[in-house]
């Protein structure tokens, strides 16, 4: 016997949506500013964790655009450049500068382009009573 979706579980999945979305909205300005602010030098430890930080926006991302292609092998290459089990290094700060500053661009245009839409109020019908008392003759 399987279970009938209610209404109650369909406004679940869409809350659940629509809270997804947000926190990847949340997780892409992070990894957009932390990227940019990589430019700068810093220690060798906010790199560690920004390697961390990318690679899970990075995969939000992934799942969030599963059925855009383009986002899914541009998000793909950013997950595994920014792997920390695996680390890739370049061993000089001169080549991570582009990559950086390209990364967080694409994070930001991958935000501009997927925000939610507005969607346009509907206008309200009133409909005017009227009543035989009402008629002047």
């Amino acid at each position: 016997m399987f279970l009938r979706p209610t209404k109650l579980m369909t406004i679940f999945l869409i809350m659940t949506k629509k809270l997804f979305a947000k926190v990847v909205r949340v997780v892409s300005i992070c990894c957009a500013l932390l990227l940019f602010i990589a430019v700068l030098p810093n220690p060798i430890d906010y790199y560690n964790v920004l390697r961390i930080i990318v690679f899970i926006g990075a995969l939000l991302v992934i799942l969030q655009n599963i059925n855009t292609p383009f986002w899914v092998v541009t998000f793909a290459i950013l997950f595994v450049l920014f792997n920390p089990i695996f680390p890739i290094h370049f061993y000089m700060k001169l080549p991570w500068i582009p990559v950086d500053i390209v990364s967080g661009l694409l994070f930001l245009v991958e935000l501009i382009i997927n925000r939610p839409k507005k969607s346009k109020p509907r206008p309200i019908k009133k409909e005017v009573k009227r009543y035989e008392r009402d008629r002047i003759y």
